[in-house]
């Protein structure tokens, strides 16, 4: 701990992160959040002991390799967004989605050519940079990521594709940050994949804000899969004005240890999220994922359901939190968490929680940690499935929840390859 502090603190991170130019608003907050950075606690993830892990072991010099790796170009055709550390591989928009003034661009072009309209919402409403030690750090030392933006009144029909890949090809640092602002009456689809080249151990901190205005929607789904030797920090959160609406859809695919906050802060009347998060673990792999929907809007709801699987001597908690604000009447908050277990070897827990100030609303919770369906398991194989063939098939199952609302064929063949490679290698380490 001591190192990484140290580390972190090395004033070279801070003026390597800074863009050419960049604007004083953008200045004046890295500053703020680097001011705060050794005052302020660690977010808590309850039942995971993470402080040891090398979050904060940034690299003074961050080396930037211009070359895009074959294994990414050959996934580029799927995507309108492509990057690679902070080198851009693609970005391609419709003209005619131009025509309508809908902006996609990588967050530096973003920040020069959109300062002002970036400035509205960059850590403003969904996300405050002093939340705790890891937030402040995503606004000082921020050097990569995406915008983008529809305007009022837009429907885009085809999703938008954002492809972001670290890269471990040598030692950098990847402190990504996604924007996302849905203008009033906005309808839209966005796809995040996230995923690892390269061997070199490096720490993943991965940001994304939502900003739904009234009567918005998005459905915003994503695949982690950063490799065994990074450690990851995800934070996704959502700002919901009056009557928008944000679906969410995460697999949590990765090798390496991560923490994970997924949020969605019901702002305005009659504002809806539903909050869909699967995982994996396996191996001697550790995750802690917390999901939390506030209710302050009259008639708003927010729905949360977590599925894990566990092998090996893996662990896994998810944290799911409603929390119904006193004045949000007519407020619903309903969560499920279950986690299957594969191995005897492993840890998992789930944790659903309810903080309730209002007496005019509906909020319930569910939740269980056990073994595979025994009747399941019989059934496929007494039609013929060895064990494991059989316990890998429920598992899909299991997980299936999400899978169906992955909006591009490719990225949800890939979801797939991910869980049949995590199961069968899983399996292994028993």
């Amino acid at each position: 701990m001591v190192k990484s502090m140290t580390l972190t603190m090395n004033p070279a991170l801070l003026e390597n992160a800074k863009l050419a130019n960049e604007p004083r608003w953008l200045s004046d907050l890295r500053q703020q959040a680097w001011q705060k950075i050794a005052t302020l606690p660690m977010p808590i993830f309850a039942k995971i002991n993470y402080h040891h892990w090398p979050l904060l072991d940034f690299a003074s010099e961050s080396v930037v390799n211009v070359t895009v790796p074959e294994s990414v170009q050959s996934q580029l055709a799927s995507y309108q967004f492509a990057s690679v550390g902070q080198v851009i591989a693609k970005i391609a928009l419709d003209e005619d989605l131009k025509a309508k003034g809908v902006i996609l661009c990588d967050l530096q072009t973003a920040i020069r050519q959109h300062s002002d309209l970036v400035a509205n919402y960059f850590f403003k409403q969904a996300i405050q940079f002093d939340e705790n030690r890891l937030t402040a750090i995503n606004a000082a030392l921020v050097n990569g990521g995406a915008f983008l933006y529809v305007p009022a009144n837009v429907e885009v029909t085809e999703p938008i594709n954002l492809l972001q890949v670290q890269d471990s090809r040598q030692s950098t640092n990847f402190v990504n940050h996604t924007l996302i602002v849905a203008g009033a009456n906005s309808r839209f689809k966005v796809l995040q994949r996230s995923q690892t080249v390269g061997e070199v151990a490096n720490p993943a901190h991965t940001m994304v804000e939502i900003v739904a205005e009234a009567g918005s929607y998005v459905k915003f789904s994503a695949l982690d899969s950063f490799a065994k030797q990074t450690h990851a920090y995800i934070n996704r959160r959502g700002y919901l004005a009056n009557d928008a609406r944000i679906d969410w859809a995460v697999g949590v695919m990765n090798d390496g240890n991560t923490i994970a906050d997924f949020d969605s802060n019901l702002v305005g009347n009659g504002s809806h999220t539903e909050m869909q998060t699967v995982a994996i673990s396996t191996d001697q792999q550790t995750q802690g994922i917390d999901t939390q929907v506030t209710n302050y809007g009259r008639h708003s709801e927010g729905n949360i359901l977590q599925r894990g699987i566990l092998l090996g001597k893996s662990a896994l908690v998810f944290n799911g939190i409603g929390k119904i604000i006193k004045g949000a009447h007519g407020a619903k908050a309903q969560q499920e968490n279950r986690v299957l277990m594969l191995s005897p070897k492993a840890r998992g827990d789930a944790n659903p929680i309810l903080l309730i100030d209002e007496n005019d609303v509906i909020a319930g919770h569910a939740a269980s940690v056990g073994r595979i369906n025994q009747d399941q398991l019989y059934y496929l194989m007494s039609r013929g499935l060895t064990k494991e063939m059989a316990q890998r098939l429920v598992a899909r199952g299991f997980l299936g929840v999400v899978l169906r609302d992955i909006p591009v064929a490719e990225v949800r063949s890939q979801l797939v390859d991910m869980i049949e490679r995590k199961l069968a290698n899983g399996q292994g380490t028993e």
